[in-house]
C-alpha cells in the first residue's frame, strides 16, 4: 500500500510538472470567458488606450457560436483599449489571434495620415524609457486598400509600424485564425532583437479619419511557442 502512494505521489508529481511545463509554454491574454455576455464599454481587466479624440467605446461581449467574443463598432471615431502584461517574445513569440471584420472604413490606408483608418488592429508594445519617445509598437490591422503584407510606419506616430495581415472585404463575415511571430517582425522591422518585453496588448477600431464607419469582432488572443 506504502509502494502504491508512493507511485500515486511520483505520478501527480510528473502531472503538475507537465502542466506546470505546458502554461509556460503558453500565455493568454484574452479569450472572455471570464466576462459576463451583454458587458458593454472596456472590458474588465482592460483599460483605456487613448487621451485623444472622443473614443465611443461601442463594445460589446457577445456569444458567437461556442465561444465569447468582443463585438467591437466605430462610427467615425476611434476607440482603443489596452491590457497590461509581461510577455518574453524570445520565449513565446508567436502571437495568435481570432478576428472577422464585418464593416471597413471606406477609403481607409494606413499609409496616409489623412486616411489611416482600420477596421480591426492589434497591437504590441515594447515599452523602453521614456516611453513617450522610444517605446516601439507593432501594429498588427486588417486595412481597408493598402496590400497584404505591406510594412509601413504610421504618419501619426513615430512609435508604430503597421503590418497589414489582411486587405480589403474578400474576407469579411469570415472568423479568421491569424500567426504572426512578433520576434522576427521586430527584428525586421527595428533591424536588431528585442531587449524588452511585451508591456502591453491594444485591440483598437477606427473610422474618425475616414468619416465612416467600421465594424467587427475579436476572439481569442494568445503568445506562443513555434
Amino acid at each position: 500500500m506504502r509502494s502504491a502512494w508512493r507511485l500515486l505521489g511520483v505520478v501527480a508529481a510528473l502531472n503538475f510538472a507537465l502542466v506546470a511545463s505546458a502554461s509556460s509554454h503558453l500565455v493568454r491574454v484574452e479569450d472572455w470567458l471570464n466576462i459576463a455576455v451583454g458587458t458593454r464599454g472596456i472590458p474588465p481587466t482592460w483599460k483605456s488606450g487613448q487621451k485623444w479624440g472622443q473614443p465611443a467605446y461601442d463594445f460589446a461581449i457577445e456569444q458567437d457560436s461556442t465561444e465569447k467574443v468582443l463585438h467591437v463598432k466605430s462610427r467615425g471615431d476611434s476607440s482603443t483599449i489596452v491590457k497590461e502584461l509581461k510577455v518574453n517574445v524570445k520565449d513565446t513569440p508567436i502571437l495568435q489571434w481570432r478576428w472577422k471584420a464585418v464593416t471597413l472604413p471606406q477609403g481607409g490606408d494606413s499609409r496616409n495620415e489623412a486616411t489611416d483608418d482600420q477596421a480591426l488592429q492589434i497591437y504590441v508594445t515594447f515599452e523602453r524609457f521614456p516611453s513617450i519617445a522610444r517605446s516601439r509598437i507593432i501594429g498588427y490591422i486588417w486595412d481597408s486598400t493598402a496590400p497584404e503584407g505591406l510594412v509601413v510606419k504610421s504618419e501619426k506616430s513615430r512609435l508604430v509600424t503597421y503590418i497589414v495581415v489582411r486587405s480589403g472585404a474578400q474576407h469579411l463575415g469570415k472568423w479568421l485564425t491569424e500567426s504572426r511571430n512578433v520576434y522576427e517582425d521586430y527584428k525586421r522591422i527595428y533591424g536588431e532583437e528585442p531587449n524588452e518585453p511585451v508591456k502591453g496588448v491594444a485591440i483598437a477600431t477606427d473610422s474618425d479619419d475616414t468619416k465612416s464607419s467600421a465594424e467587427g469582432y475579436i476572439g481569442e488572443i494568445l503568445f506562443k511557442k513555434p
